[in-house]
């Protein structure tokens, strides 16, 4: 077992380097395809009747516990094979599990039109990707609208499936990225799912606590400093305005995100002609621009690069030590 651990960390660098180079052939069949298929046909059997709570903590039991022994059991099988057809094998299982090329990707298609002053297309890119109503956004609107959608996904797509991957290997990661599925899909509260999605939501918000937190402070501390605001100033205004956000991972990496490019995120959005309205973070000195879409980023390629080569050495120290 001991000679896997080094194996393992090979195997995540893989993932992380094929994920940031390739990404996800478009035309391939993606396991996160066949773990919202498996949602989609359990929520219409069991979110109807009595006892939804327990229904959905059942689907999330069970989905979370399919997923988690069909990875491992391929994983096992994999290095008892040989140990490089498991390095391969858990690396590929964990490029596919993250999202740096195809967040990049999203978030440029979005940029594209809108730099060459296409509003009606970039509103129909974003569309794509937010799930606030795009038509009558003007450019300000779309750049927050891409620049929060990027910053919280750092987390859900990059540094919290690393972050499992470090711990439990690819089936941590994929036992989040199941979890993070079940929330996307069901962990809305409103009339349909508050009940049903309650167990899920939860899990997402304890599975998210520890990365979104270690995330937005590597943006603070390594990112480019877009709004040259001291250090200082800066933490004190991410921590105070991570906290308002209403969701309780959410705001740290949005809020990091606006207090290094010196805007504000946050603010009013419309979802199915109805307003929401959320608190404005970061310090507002610059208006948002097309160009905060690709500093953006870069943030995210250097948070995730910084948290992916953190985790690397205290694993190797650890298992030095050890």
């Amino acid at each position: 077992m001991d000679d896997l651990i080094p194996a393992h960390f090979i195997a995540i660098a893989i993932g992380f380097l094929l994920d940031r180079m390739i990404g996800d052939p478009p035309k391939w069949p993606h396991p996160v395809r066949w773990i919202g298929t498996f949602i989609s046909k359990l929520t219409a059997v069991l979110n109807k009747g009595r006892f939804r709570t327990l229904k959905g903590a059942f689907t999330l039991f069970i989905t979370v516990g399919i997923v988690l022994v069909v990875v491992f059991a391929v994983v096992v099988f994999s290095y008892q094979f040989h140990i490089f057809v498991g390095v391969a094998v858990e690396g590929l299982l964990i490029a596919i599990g993250l999202a740096q090329k195809s967040l990049r990707e999203a978030a440029l298609d979005v940029y594209r039109p809108l730099a060459a002053k296409d509003l009606p297309e970039a509103r129909t890119k974003l569309s794509w990707i937010v799930g606030r109503d795009t038509e009558k956004l003007k450019e300000s609107g779309i750049v927050r609208g891409a620049v929060e959608t990027v910053s919280e996904n750092i987390a859900d797509g990059i540094t919290s499936p690393l972050f499992w991957a470090f711990l439990l290997g690819a089936p941590g990661l994929w036992m989040y990225k199941a979890v993070n599925t079940l929330d996307s899909m069901i962990g809305y509260k409103d009339e349909r799912y508050e009940k049903f999605g309650t167990f899920s939501a939860r899990a997402d918000d304890i599975l998210n606590f520890i990365p979104a937190r270690i995330t937005g402070f590597l943006v603070i501390l390594y990112a480019p400093n877009k709004g040259k605001i001291s250090f200082r100033k800066r933490f004190a205004g991410w921590s105070k305005d991570a906290r308002n956000h209403p969701s309780p991972n959410s705001g740290f990496l949005e809020a990091a995100t606006a207090w290094q490019l010196g805007v504000t995120l946050g603010g009013t959005s419309t979802y199915r002609g109805v307003a929401s309205k959320r608190p404005e973070l970061g310090p507002g000195n610059v208006p948002l621009t097309a160009i905060h879409i690709k500093e953006t980023i870069t943030q995210m390629h250097i948070a995730a690069f910084i948290f992916w080569l953190v985790l690397t050495v205290i694993g190797v120290m650890f298992y030095a030590v050890a």
